[in-house]
């Protein structure tokens, strides 16, 4: 049932920001396209500042417009969306275009359309849908690895294309599993395989397996405080870790060191901490082989997509001309931005086109140039009150429908943000991620603009 206390006003908060950041965006992209050779032609639809106006005019069309549809509406046909968001998917492969590598767009024209943003919408109409029903409890394998399977179908297709960045930020719905039930033992083993991935890039596979094994014995001695076999534990392990190190090979290492925790387990079993008897061998032994799988699965990557994780883990080792050009480009701009920036038009980077990408995936590093310390802070302020205000609101709703919805589209909201800025800076991989609203480009702004205006209506009377 629909909340029928629901405030029969739009949201203007959330109004004004989205307005904001499509102005700032439109005049962030004015400055990164702008040639001071060329007269700029408002008529002429292949010049870039002119089709995004027509991107933004769009948008705020298909915003305004999604404002009068009954939210009923999206929540009775939430799985038609989907279906057509997949179907979309799988035409593109067959019909799309390849643009850097990925054939993920259709062309139309001077026009690209990336249906990868259709699919993010119905992907959170159906699972939101799927979520709200009554009977769906998460903790029902059936129902999990339902919901599973709707989030990991259009990354499936999307992977095939491939376009990794896009299919990463569908990672974003499980914000909303997580909210509702799925267990944090699930998220706490995707965080430490990312920390071992990241860590055996950067450091050898022998010091990755010695610092779990530390772990493992740090968390046992504490754990089991009351324990009487806590110094045979200490004693094997301090033993394997010696041998490790006098052996330095990575496979008796490994042997050796799962050797010490299985049989300091057998002692521990005897302490009835069956439980985690069970779950810290599984634990540890499986993040050993991620280690050694991760360095296989590394070399297994194409060229071009090693040079990206190198670029971000392992700079020093990239050439300054190269692969690492993009980054270092952009952090030299936003850094040359100081703390109340250069002014409009006036960045000396974004004048002289030296940030490869700059109106598209690269555009903070624009506002960062221009506007400096001050202006970037505003941006972020208006991400975080945009994605607060999203989260309040939906947290306030009685009907599940809509709180789930507004959780998906902050989920997704915040990935993008996140990861976009952070490759600004060099502290994310470059994977293409635009930021929301202020990126050059029709797709993205068109679906973010379609989901918040639909939020937006749903949360009227």
């Amino acid at each position: 049932m629909y909340n029928s206390n629901r405030k029969s006003g739009y949201d203007w908060i959330i109004i004004g920001i989205y307005i904001s950041l499509l102005i700032i965006g439109w005049f962030a992209i004015y400055a990164a396209t702008y040639s001071y050779n060329v007269e700029v032609d408002f008529l002429d639809a292949s010049v870039p500042i002119t089709k995004q106006t027509i991107y933004v005019v769009v948008a705020v069309s298909v915003f305004l417009s999604s404002l009068y549809i009954n939210s009923k509406f999206w929540h009775t046909f939430a799985y038609i969306f989907y279906g057509i968001g997949i179907f979309l998917l799988f035409l593109v492969l067959i019909f799309g275009s390849e643009i850097k590598g990925a054939k993920a767009w259709f062309v139309f024209g001077g026009f690209s359309f990336q249906p990868a943003e259709i699919a993010k919408f119905g992907t959170a109409l159906a699972l939101s849908s799927f979520l709200s029903y009554f009977k769906v409890n998460l903790k029902t394998t059936s129902y999990l690895w339902i919901s599973v399977f709707i989030i990991f179908t259009p990354i499936f297709f999307i992977l095939l294309q491939p376009d990794a960045g896009s299919a990463l930020t569908f990672f974003s719905f499980f914000i909303l599993l997580f909210i509702e039930g799925f267990s944090p033992l699930f998220y706490l083993a995707f965080i430490l395989c990312i920390i071992v991935f990241i860590t055996t890039f950067i450091f050898p596979l022998i010091f990755v397996i010695f610092s779990l094994l530390v772990l493992a014995i740090i968390f046992s001695w504490f754990y089991f405080k009351s324990f009487k076999f806590q110094w045979p534990l200490l004693i094997i392990s301090v033993i394997t870790i010696l041998t490790v190190f006098i052996l330095y090979n990575q496979i008796l290492g490994l042997s050796l060191a799962i050797g010490a925790l299985l049989l300091s387990l057998i002692l521990l079993w005897k302490g009835r901490q069956e439980k985690l008897v069970f779950i810290m061998p599984i634990g540890i032994i499986g993040l050993c082989l991620f280690a050694i799988s991760s360095i296989k699965l590394f070399e297994g990557l194409e060229a071009h997509q090693q040079e990206r994780i190198k670029v971000w883990l392992k700079p020093e080792e990239c050439d300054p001309r190269g692969s690492l050009y993009n980054v270092l480009q952009s952090k030299v701009a936003i850094g040359s931005g100081g703390f109340f920036g250069r002014g409009f038009m006036n960045g000396n980077m974004t004048k002289l086109k030296f940030v490869p990408e700059q109106s598209t995936d690269f555009i903070f590093s624009t506002i960062g140039e221009e506007q400096g310390f001050v202006g970037s802070s505003i941006v972020i302020l208006l991400y975080i009150l945009l994605i607060w205000r999203i989260l309040q609101r939906s947290e306030q709703e009685s009907n599940k429908f809509i709180s789930h919805f507004g959780i998906c589209l902050a989920g997704l909201i915040f990935i993008h943000v996140l990861i976009n800025i952070g490759m600004t800076l060099g502290l994310m991989p470059i994977i293409g991620i635009p930021l929301p609203f202020i990126s050059k480009g029709g797709s993205s702004l068109i679906g973010f603009s379609l989901m918040l205006g639909v939020f937006i209506r749903m949360q009227t009377k």
